[in-house]
């Protein structure tokens, strides 16, 4: 279905070829006017702020951006979406933000703006988009509800893009000829021999705090370890096998890790890294513009970047924002212009040399970008193995990932025994999806 809907954008923005001989100014109709949009505060769009500037001298388009703390702009949006008439042209989201503005009907199917030939630049290139990252940001309606399938739509692009990659202190690898982690089996193996070679160094740093911490840092052994949430008939099967090992590794990670390890969010992991405390970190590729601010770090010069290991299969996270157009935006054609061009490959690049994370196959190789990035590369080859379904995009998962969360935490930190815990969540998470009807048509 990813291929299809790739197809299709494609295919109608070669019918806007035949325009561009008669419409010299794709823009013309919309110059002047003052868009309005929605984006968090994150380093991505932090970049994105410095590139901005260019679109309207490009387009003669006025851009304004309420530019807000996460959970405060989910909360902004979640009131300006129910209006009548919106102040948003454009918003940024993440991926269960795509879940539940879909359900409601709050966000525009992207198909007709694709199909007229007086919005569709014919150069556009929908095929050097990630695709782990359209079908994760941008689908919905097909596959599961969330995934890429014959009954799929598009209804955003992804802006952002981020994975799981990891990080690893080369002079520290180089000092005791050790080689960079291929597999899980060789990853647990040197989380647990770099503290006994570095005494009081942790291996790997890692999250683990209760809550979605430790849900994030098991999801991210399940996926590469085989493991799903649900089989294909929404039944919880987070307790089998592959389930077990991927809690047996996250506890494996933070019993070798650095002092606190076992209370350790995203930020005080990162700064476990930073500070030359922890020899490894398994996280998002959004850490790694920190690594070399000496105002951040002690290990500057001493990164190096490696795909994420392979279990049974390799399979990185999906994370980063998409953007999307609002079912009562105001000026939703100049929108579309903007997210298409702020898509584009024109404005990826620029993006990333701002210091964003790019969502293009060809910003990640542009040899500009990897002289004054040169982990980009890295990460491009890391986000072909980007799961889309890493974790289920549906209504109850915030409810499923707490409670997975905080019995992760009690088997990390009180030993409760894994099979009987994780067995627990499955019972639970069954309750949770038969309440909201996940089995109407299996009873």
């Amino acid at each position: 279905m990813l291929s299809y809907l790739k197809t299709t954008v494609c295919a109608a923005a070669g019918l806007a070829m035949a325009a561009t001989s008669v419409i010299a100014d794709p823009y013309a109709d919309h110059r002047g006017e003052t868009l309005v949009v929605n984006f968090p505060a994150h380093p991505h769009f932090d970049a994105v702020m410095k590139v901005l500037p260019e679109f309207t001298k490009e387009t003669g388009i006025n851009v304004e951006v309420d530019q807000l703390q996460y959970l405060k702009m989910r909360e902004r949006q979640t009131l300006e979406l129910t209006k009548n008439k919106g102040d948003y042209d454009l918003i940024a989201y993440v991926v269960f933000s795509k879940a539940d503005y879909v359900y409601a009907d709050q966000l525009e199917n992207l198909a007709r703006y694709f199909m007229n030939p007086k919005l569709a630049d014919p150069n556009f290139d929908a095929e050097d988009l990630i695709d782990g990252y359209v079908a994760n940001i941008g689908v919905a309606g097909g596959k599961k509800g969330y995934l890429p399938g014959p009954t799929g739509s598009l209804f955003g692009l992804p802006f952002g893009s981020e994975t799981s990659i990891l990080g690893y202190r080369k002079d520290i690898f180089e000092k005791h000829d050790l080689k960079v982690p291929e597999t899980y089996d060789e990853l647990l193996e040197l989380a647990c021999l770099i503290p006994e070679l570095e005494p009081g160094m942790g291996g790997l740093a890692s999250r683990a705090a209760s809550g979605h911490h430790a849900s994030h840092a098991f999801l991210l052994h399940l996926a590469p370890l085989g493991g799903r949430i649900f089989d294909d008939e929404w039944n919880p099967i987070v307790d089998n096998e592959a389930g077990v090992k991927a809690a047996e590794a996250l506890k494996k990670i933070v019993n070798c890790g650095a002092e606190g390890s076992k209370t350790f969010g995203f930020a005080e992991a990162g700064a476990s890294f930073l500070q030359g405390n922890s020899a490894m970190f398994l996280d998002s590729t959004v850490f790694a513009g920190q690594v070399n601010n000496p105002d951040k770090s002690k290990v500057v010069g001493k990164i190096g970047w490696a795909p994420h290991p392979v279990g049974v299969r390799a399979g990185s996270q999906t994370g980063g924002f998409g953007i999307g157009i609002p079912k009562n935006a105001p000026n939703k054609d100049a929108a579309f212009l903007l997210m298409q061009w702020l898509t584009s490959k024109k404005a990826d690049k620029l993006i990333a040399l701002a210091g964003g994370n790019p969502s293009r196959y060809s910003t990640h190789a542009d040899p500009e970008v990897n002289e004054k990035f040169p982990h980009m590369e890295t990460f491009g080859e890391a986000l072909k193995n980007a799961d889309p379904d890493w974790r289920p995009i549906i209504p109850v998962w915030g409810k499923i990932n707490a409670d997975l969360g905080t019995t992760l935490s009690k088997i990390i930190v009180d030993d409760f025994p894994i099979q009987e815990s994780l067995e627990g969540v499955s019972v639970r998470t069954r309750a949770l999806m038969d309440e909201a009807g996940y089995y109407t048509w299996t009873q």
